[in-house]
């Protein structure tokens, strides 16, 4: 279990560590603003569109052998984010790393749920909730002394190369005391269908995030639009595929269930309203304030410590409630939201960091009570034999939604900021006032959305009931 959990920390941590390092890779590479936005979204974007084949791989080729492919490629390239050269290495290195977390991470639960037996399970799982809470907790704030500390005068590389011993040491003890376990050989993976799946995420995420650079030409509206014919191609491939018996990466069962993929598309969409503000939130504070990494970590942390206590009490409501709960946890956010836009929008000179932690804390309590209730109404709404397929879509369309956040919330920031305004020492502390603002409304407006949406939904169901 520590060998399995180990992975799955480094994984939570490599996706907060990264925002406190972007103003130190940004003044040590002299990366543009959208290429700033690559090195965050091009890992989670990776990582969600590994997902779902590499779930399925773990079922054809081994958990065991695919969780040590993953582990190691995580290794390799966390070795090649700290040593890279230039902002496109840097970029070209977090693309393999999601990759090869989407190798690792599917692998970790399906070992976890083959392995222990019925009645430790559901203590195993509550300490892989209490490990990924802390990871998210605690990924800003070593990220910010790592860099702080400047080793051997490295600067923001420590940040990834901690992962090397880490890496090893689960390495180790993945080989020694993981079980090989076995496969379904009578399955094939679905090649095409993840190529379909990739191509659509790319064709929705790469524009968004280039257009604001190139100064939104034709081609990206066009890319934007051919996102959904490809969806549909995809939807129509995974059908021709379940009606021949071949496995797919999401069953007919799952593409034929209306409830499943409403709730999928609120996933989608209350997931990217937080991981794009972060970036924003970090080069607001190091580059426009002056901040250092560990500071700036520091100033954030009452979101993940919202998060985690949140979490700790909604547990003891196991099923019940769990649409008002949503309701709740986004009505939260938007009172969180509105309040660190305040605080932003009269940030002067003198900053007072502990203006930030009223609201990140409460955005933090609105974020640990959606999230299981989200989580357990979208599943809930999934046969059996679809749970596999369904959680493993779940998680895509999470980190497809954090790719969005990232995109969207970096092109509000950076548009009103502008490319000269992420040049360290600049003294325009009122346009980063301003371009932080504006990348707040997207997470307003996101999260106004899912409280009328889920609001309205139970005020429905109760009138029927009556």
């Amino acid at each position: 279990m520590s060998v399995l959990f180990l992975a799955s920390f480094m994984n939570l941590i490599d996706i907060s560590i990264v925002n406190v390092a972007l103003p130190g890779i940004q003044a040590d590479t002299g990366a543009t603003a959208t290429q700033l936005e690559w090195v965050a979204a091009i890992y989670v974007l990776a990582l969600a569109v590994g997902l779902l084949p590499f779930g399925r791989f773990g079922d054809v080729f081994g958990r065991r052998r695919m969780f040590m492919w993953g582990l190691t490629g995580f290794t390799v390239s966390s070795a090649a984010c700290g040593l890279a050269p230039d902002i496109i290495s840097l970029i070209v290195a977090r693309a393999v790393k999601g990759i090869a977390a989407a190798m690792m991470v599917p692998q970790v639960l399906a070992i976890v749920h083959v392995i222990f037996p019925p009645q430790e399970k559901s203590r195993v799982f509550g300490l892989f909730g209490t490990i990924s809470s802390l990871a998210v907790v605690v990924g800003p704030i070593i990220g910010g002394a790592l860099i702080a500390l400047d080793v051997a005068g490295l600067g923001w590389r420590p940040a990834f190369l901690i992962n090397i011993p880490l890496g090893i040491a689960a390495l180790i003890g993945a080989w020694v005391l993981v079980p090989a376990l076995e496969t379904k050989t009578e399955m094939r993976p679905d090649w095409i269908g993840s190529a379909l799946f990739a191509l659509a995420a790319f064709l929705l995420v790469f524009p968004l995030i280039e257009g604001r650079a190139f100064g939104w030409p034709w081609w990206s509206f066009a890319l934007l639009a051919a996102s959904i014919p490809m969806a549909l191609a995809f939807m129509a491939y995974e059908r021709k595929r379940s009606a021949l018996g071949l496995s797919a990466l999401m069953p007919s069962g799952l593409l034929s269930n209306p409830p499943y993929l409403r709730r999928l598309g609120l996933v989608t969409l209350f997931f990217s309203g937080i991981p794009g503000l972060f970036l924003v939130l970090a080069v607001f504070l190091q580059s426009g304030f002056g901040l250092t990494a560990l500071q700036s970590g520091l100033v954030t942390t009452p979101f993940p410590v919202g998060v985690m206590l949140a979490s700790l009490v909604t547990e003891r409501f196991a099923s019940r409630y769990l649409s008002p709960r949503i309701a709740a946890g986004a009505a939260l956010l938007v009172i969180g939201m509105m309040g660190l836009s305040f605080v932003i929008r009269t940030t002067g000179a003198d900053m007072n960091p502990y203006a930030f932690a009223l609201p990140l804390l409460i955005s933090g309590l609105g974020m640990g009570t959606a999230i299981m209730s989200l989580f357990q109404v979208t599943m809930s709404s999934v046969e059996v034999e679809d749970a596999g397929a369904g959680s493993g879509a779940m998680q895509a369309f999470q980190q497809i939604g954090a790719a969005l956040g990232i995109a969207i919330a970096g092109q509000l920031f950076f548009s009103r900021l502008g490319e000269d305004g992420m040049q360290a020492g600049n003294d325009i502390t009122h346009q980063f006032v301003n371009a932080a603002t504006q990348a707040t409304v997207y997470s307003i407006a996101v999260f106004s959305v899912l409280t009328v949406l889920v609001g309205g939904s139970i005020f429905i169901e109760g009138k029927a009931k009556t």
